[in-house]
């Protein structure tokens, strides 16, 4: 009995769809280093998302599941189905939102007291193998379809290589420098975020690399499109690598000093 009373207990307390949103509302991780999809698209999207789950009772690690069916139904459209507009909008369609669950996973732990480093492994891996099959896809892609995205000489089916590293270097490394990274000393306030910088990351924010799949039907537009995203990451990543090696070379602050005996 006691167990039936405290079960009915807790489900009495659930939050509703708008209490839990309103919850996440003001339970959001610091938009420093965020880029403006991110921050006011993706972020709200996952949201809205982690809201719904809570209520339907799904965990986190379940969410996560979800948004590796969205991404990986997106990739496989990708690699086996003909490229044509409406294939370009379906592999858009799922790989955005498959994004905004990925955010939602994360959200939803928060919301229900913090995620584990189980949840969070979990996370990662399906992160690293999204980036890796998705690159992998568009290089099958360009490999079946030459005709369709002028890709006939070798030199495109590196693209996709080339793209593929400069992307994995950069999930490793920004992942490994957030695990290492000094922990902010206790009731610090966040930075406050740079628009400027949330602007200038929009060329590697996935939500945006997303969108060139629309363009998917247009053949060489898309060859195009994908190859200058392919660009900013190689750009991107030595600039990256130089900051996160100087934040970790940085020397760590000195312990404060013990207070008097009592």
């Amino acid at each position: 009995m006691a167990g039936t009373a405290s079960g009915a207990a807790a489900e009495a307390a659930r939050m509703t769809w708008g209490e839990a949103l309103r919850r996440l509302g003001g339970a959001q991780k610091t938009a420093k280093g965020v880029s403006l999809y991110s921050r006011f698209v993706n972020r709200p999207v996952g949201r809205v998302l982690a809201a719904g789950s809570y209520v339907v009772g799904l965990t986190p690690n379940q969410v996560t599941l979800v948004s590796a069916a969205f991404s990986f139904t997106g990739i496989a459209v990708l690699a086996l189905a003909a490229p044509s507009w409406w294939a370009g909008v379906l592999v858009w369609l799922a790989l955005a939102v498959g994004f905004a669950f990925d955010s939602a996973d994360g959200q939803l732990a928060r919301l229900r007291g913090g995620g584990s480093p189980a949840g969070e492994w979990l996370d990662h891996v399906v992160d690293c193998a999204k980036t890796t099959a998705l690159h992998t896809a568009v290089l099958i892609a360009f490999y079946r379809h030459p005709g369709r995205f002028g890709t006939g000489s070798d030199g495109w089916l590196l693209v996709p290589l080339v793209f593929l590293l400069a992307s994995i270097v950069t999930f490793f490394g920004g992942l490994l420098t957030e695990q290492l990274k000094r922990k902010a000393a206790p009731g610090s306030a966040p930075p406050a975020p740079s628009t400027l910088r949330a602007v200038a990351l929009l060329p590697v924010d996935h939500g945006v690399f997303c969108l060139v799949f629309l363009l998917l039907g247009g053949g060489p537009l898309f060859r195009w499109g994908y190859g200058l995203l392919g660009a900013a990451a190689v750009l991107y990543l030595p600039l990256f690598l130089a900051k996160w090696f100087r934040e970790l070379s940085r020397p760590a602050a000195p312990a404060p000093a013990p207070g008097p005996a009592r």
